[in-house]
């Protein structure tokens, strides 16, 4: 295990600059929004270009690095994200900002393709679930670390947007000096939005409504933060907090998962994320300290929904299709994530700050009560349930061959040993 995280050491570097510069932009780009008095609803609008560009990434950056490999693509598409960044703070915008998100996205999506892909070319049945593991842990604190950049100057100027851009370029560096060779891009198989519906409501209406939250928190949660009156620092604690809960609520997520039926704790955790959404709805700037409690609950309950989402589906299928359904659930959970800016901007501009929480508990709300009155709970007994490991979609574009729950990892690795003997 050591000594792939060693030879990994460069993606590792790469991941982290790559991951705290583009953290970073995002909530810049909320709070520059709102310091500008754009109004809810556009902010909403211009960022939600984001979601598209990557959820278009997902689907046709891998063609671009299959045609000029690793080294090339990712130099490209940081290439790329870096010029569009610093082209943000020369016109604020509307149409120029929603354009630039929609490239960003695009590029993203294509960069961390290419780490999680080279990544997972170096797991082994001994060491593929410690990897994932540790990936998964760079990339939270990673995104953690972005938010704490917000305090280095004023979001009103171009500084940040130099800091933002010069992050992604020196991503370049670590990857482009690598001498670990760089892995073939494999197609891999696809499940369509309605089989995978048909197959696992619930699992697929999860990753949906898990995008739908997220993304409006990452979007909308710095505008929150600004209107209600929190200070710069303030607003970097607000966002960091929300990430690292998501973290360390990861684990006992995990452990209930395997000892109870996924459908229950699904159901719990959308009741318990709507109430905690609710209480900082009503909390507002009244009192910091709960306010940011009440948050962190409520991001890292909803953060496990998809993970929870893609055990369920899992659990339901041949062992052959748990790659096309991690795709496809990868997709719902990209078409949740464009439409949940829409919805709490909306609710923002009709409500004030409080509308983007106010609208979040409703979406709970409305997820437990179709699980308890529509859906019928999947008849997986506890015993046969599939590992549950803690993922996030973002973190796993190029990854689903190192994931523990993907068997079809052990099959190819004896064929290779097989023809080696």
């Amino acid at each position: 295990m050591a000594r792939a995280a060693l030879s990994l050491s460069a993606l590792i570097a790469s991941l982290i600059l790559l991951v705290s510069g583009n953290a970073f932009l995002m909530t810049l780009l909320g709070l520059r929004l709102s310091i500008e008095g754009f109004n809810a609803t556009l902010i909403g609008w211009i960022l939600v270009f984001y979601s598209v560009g990557f959820v278009a990434g997902t689907l046709y950056a891998g063609r671009i690095i299959q045609r000029v490999g690793h080294i090339r693509a990712f130099a490209v598409f940081a290439a790329i994200l870096a010029t569009a960044i610093l082209l943000h703070p020369l016109a604020v915008e509307a149409g120029l900002w929603g354009l630039l998100r929609a490239v960003g996205g695009f590029v993203i999506a294509g960069l961390m393709i290419v780490i999680e892909s080279w990544f997972s070319s170096k797991a082994d049945n001994k060491n593929r679930a410690s990897l994932f593991a540790v990936y998964q842990v760079v990339f939270f604190l990673s995104t953690a670390g972005g938010q704490v950049l917000i305090r280095v100057s004023d979001p009103a100027g171009y500084i940040p947007f130099s800091l933002a851009a010069i992050l992604v370029i020196l991503a370049v560096v670590p990857l482009s000096l690598t001498r670990t060779q760089s892995p073939v891009m494999e197609t891999t198989s696809r499940l369509s939005l309605r089989q995978l519906f048909r197959t696992s409501p619930v699992g697929g209406l999860g990753a949906l409504l898990a995008g739908l939250l997220i993304s409006a928190f990452y979007t909308m949660g710095p505008v929150y933060a600004n209107n209600i009156g929190l200070e710069v620092n303030e607003i970097s604690n607000f966002m960091a907090a929300a990430i690292i809960a998501a973290m360390i609520l990861a684990w006992p997520v995990g452990q209930l998962c395997d000892r109870y039926s996924r459908y229950k704790i699904m159901l719990g955790a959308a009741a318990l994320a709507g109430i905690c959404s609710l209480v900082a709805a009503l909390l507002g700037s009244f009192n910091m300290p709960l306010l940011i409690f009440f948050v962190g609950l409520y991001m890292g309950i909803s953060a496990a929904l998809y993970p929870i989402a893609v055990a369920i589906t899992n659990d339901l299928m041949d062992s052959r299709q748990i790659t096309a359904a991690s795709t496809a659930l990868l997709l719902s959970y990209g078409v949740g994530s464009c439409i949940g800016p829409i919805i709490s901007s909306a609710f923002m501009e009709l409500l004030g700050p409080r509308g983007l929480f106010i609208s979040s508990a409703l979406i709970l709300g409305g997820l437990s009560l179709l699980m308890l009155t529509r859906f019928g709970q999947p008849k997986t007994p506890v015993s046969e349930q599939e590992q549950f490991v803690t993922t996030t979609p973002e973190a796993t574009l190029g990854l689903q061959e190192i994931d523990p729950r993907n068997p079809g990892f052990d099959e190819e690795s004896e064929e290779v040993e097989g023809r080696g003997s």
